[in-house]
């Protein structure tokens, strides 16, 4: 019998107390989850030749229109000065635009342009078959249940 053994999780670890193994650590887990479910992302976006950072600001802007740095920070979840120097890259690239909101005219508002807009575009049926492969392989009901879950933890 070749069965891998389990991990006894009703057992704490006397060594490290009450911390769980870390093969029911929740933050292992998450990474370790993130990273496969990243991969084919990944690997359509190289063929874009943009980053999974700057794939998410351009979804978050496709999906809510122009938005102030701050909140387009918190939607594509990305630090603000890490976000200014990606969307500074963007802007070069003709990917985003700014302007001035005409409301505060101290707050700038980032949009998606007609070329960001494209890249979307190009790889929204890909986007669609990695999605759909994540739910078909947990399941509809699981996959709904996951994202709650996750975003319970997030406090939303």
């Amino acid at each position: 019998m070749n069965k891998k053994a389990q991990p006894d999780r009703s057992v704490p670890d006397k060594a490290h107390g009450d911390l769980p193994a870390t093969a029911r650590s929740l933050p292992i887990a998450l990474i370790r989850a993130r990273e496969r479910v990243m991969a084919p992302i990944r690997q359509m976006l190289s063929d874009s030749g943009i980053t999974e950072q700057q794939w998410r600001i351009l979804r978050v802007l496709s999906e809510h229109g122009p938005q102030d740095a701050t909140k387009l920070a918190d939607r594509a979840c990305l630090l603000l000065p890490s976000q200014t120097r990606i969307v500074q890259s963007m802007l070069g690239k003709g990917y985003l635009a700014r302007a001035t909101d005409t409301q505060d005219r101290r707050r700038q508002t980032l949009s998606i342009t007609a070329k960001g807009q494209q890249v979307i575009d190009d790889n929204l049926d890909r986007a669609v078959e990695i999605a759909a492969s994540y739910k078909a392989a947990l399941g509809a009901a699981d996959y709904e249940k996951l994202l709650d879950l996750l975003e319970a933890l997030d406090g939303s």
